[in-house]
């Protein structure tokens, strides 16, 4: 009862927590850290300890999958060689960095130790990325690399990480050995993600009924990452891997009936596990520090605190040097550069501080064997650097965009307009040709009055002022209100019973929603 007391005040808490940050324009993972930290700190507050295989597998599988599934592979195409130096060589440079700095400041540490913790405090975090994106507005180009990046950066972080822990352990730096299990590894890791992704889609899309279905669309989450375990595969690059030809196979099969409520379900268990990710990461305090009464712990807070720093500007060095690369390739080569255009700079400086790490340094740190040397060390570190970079870049993200003053330039909206055009075109086509339709049937005029209407309403040549547009929405949310009232004095009455006002609901809402649409266009 205990633990079902605790979860629902979490759940509570992550609730108003997201409420305030709304309201005082903060991103919610930094106000969920900080949550956590406060629960840690009270004298009968919860001692949870995060499992790391469980922490990965619940927190991280599902958001991975809900990223990808949304992942445009157009944008990768447009920005792989920025979206190549952030996975690889920025986690690289940060990697290096962290564990010259942890050599640094204590000399008897092993390199592959220290690797070990670099690789661990690397990647920025997929479920950190992804929730204070949507919350900070920024430019579509620059919010498509970031997401891109997320969705790998853990990948390539992980597979350094559990090299160096595997030549730490076993004291061997073979280089062939090493160079032969990291290709396994990805060749391997995509290899089984495409094999899921064409054999459990077609069992997916056989089902559909809406509760079966996204039950479904769950277990193969988890189970992909599961199955990556047991075969000591990358479960980022499987369930990635998944997901993105998943989206592009069943998009076309699953009807909307099941697809709908799948988003929402979706959304909500993405938000769930979110919030109690990063409550949880507040709430690691308590047994960190619990661990940690007997050590010298002046000189452990300066130790997480140099490899916080560190971690900060690693980052930011290196993609201010990208940016002066690019500049440099294109004033020496002109058009021929190489490189693609440079970006602004203002755009380099925000990306660099959209560094949040989360779950998964984490858990990366607390699967550490417990004989591992200076295991103590490196989970007070990686979780001054999770909850630094959540406090500090987080809550001033947003006053950073603002002072940078970027602006929205996402084709998203003309690139909507443009869609519909031509898909009321297709169908109007599809209608037009003989033998498609009758050509006594009102039924196809009235739709195709309808259709032609919408066209002229997107191309601007009904003429309509904003004022008669802003009337016809009033006039159809009065229609909408009153066939409300009267639903609901019909069941007050007795006239119809719950199953068929529940039906009819049903057909007002979808109404509704069809309002709503109609009302962008």
């Amino acid at each position: 009862m205990n633990i079902l007391l605790w979860t629902l005040s979490l759940l509570l808490g992550a609730v108003l927590m997201s409420a305030l940050a709304r309201r005082i324009n903060v991103p919610s993972p930094s106000l969920f850290a900080l949550g956590g930290v406060a629960i840690a700190m009270l004298p009968h507050g919860p001692r949870i300890t995060l499992q790391p295989d469980l922490a990965l597998a619940l927190f991280v599988a599902p958001v991975l999958v809900n990223a990808a599934f949304d992942n445009s592979l157009r944008d990768v195409r447009q920005n792989w060689i920025a979206i190549v130096s952030l996975v690889f060589i920025a986690v690289g440079v940060t990697t290096g960095a962290v564990a010259f700095v942890a050599r640094w400041l204590v000399p008897a540490m092993p390199w592959s130790v220290a690797i070990a913790l670099g690789a661990a405090v690397a990647p920025p975090d997929a479920a950190a990325a992804t929730a204070v994106l949507k919350e900070v507005k920024l430019p579509r180009r620059l919010v498509s690399v970031l997401e891109d990046e997320s969705l790998l950066n853990d990948a390539s972080a992980l597979l350094i990480y559990r090299l160096a822990i595997g030549a730490a352990v076993a004291h061997t730096d073979n280089a062939i050995e090493v160079t032969s299990t990291l290709a396994f590894v990805l060749v391997g890791s995509v290899a089984i993600g495409a094999l899921l992704a064409f054999t459990y889609g077609d069992v997916v899309n056989r089902f559909s009924d809406v509760p079966s279905a996204i039950v479904m669309q769950f277990i193969g989450s988890f189970g992909a990452w599961i199955l990556a375990d047991k075969l000591q595969l990358s479960g980022v690059l499987v369930l990635v891997t998944f997901a993105v030809i998943l989206s592009r196979r069943s998009s076309m099969r699953l009807p909307a009936a099941v697809r709908v409520p799948s988003y929402a379900v979706w959304d909500l268990a993405v938000f769930v596990l979110n919030a109690l990710a990063f409550i949880l990461v507040g709430l690691q305090l308590g047994p960190i520090m619990d661990r940690l009464d007997r050590t010298p712990h002046v000189h452990y807070v300066v130790f997480a605190i140099a490899i916080l720093v560190t971690v900060i500007f690693a980052r930011t060095g290196w993609i201010l040097t990208y940016n002066l690369s690019t500049r440099l390739a294109q004033r020496v080569f002109g058009t021929h550069s190489p490189l693609p255009p440079p970006p602004p700079f203002k755009n380099s400086l925000l990306v660099s501080w959209c560094g949040m790490r989360g779950i998964v340094t984490l858990a990366a740190a607390l699967a550490l064997p417990d004989n591992f040397p200076y295991r103590d060390l490196i989970v007070l570190a990686a979780f001054a650097v999770v909850l630094g970079t959540l406090v500090v870049q987080g809550l001033t993200l947003r006053a950073l965009a603002m002072m940078l003053r970027l602006e929205d330039d996402s084709p998203v909206d003309n690139e909507v307009r443009n869609g519909r055009i031509e898909i009321f075109k297709a169908a109007l086509e599809w209608m037009d040709k003989p033998g498609n339709v009758p050509d006594d049937n009102g039924v196809a005029d009235n739709l195709r009055r309808e259709y032609e209407e919408v066209l002229r309403k997107l191309d601007g040549s009904l003429g309509r002022s904003e004022r008669e547009h802003q009337a016809e929405i009033e006039l159809r949310t009065a229609a909408r209100s009153a066939a409300r009232d009267k639903l609901n004095a019909l069941r007050a009455s007795g006239a119809i019973g719950e199953s068929a006002f529940q039906q009819l609901e049903a057909e007002l809402d979808l109404l509704e929603l069809g309002g709503e649409v109609r009302s962008r266009w």
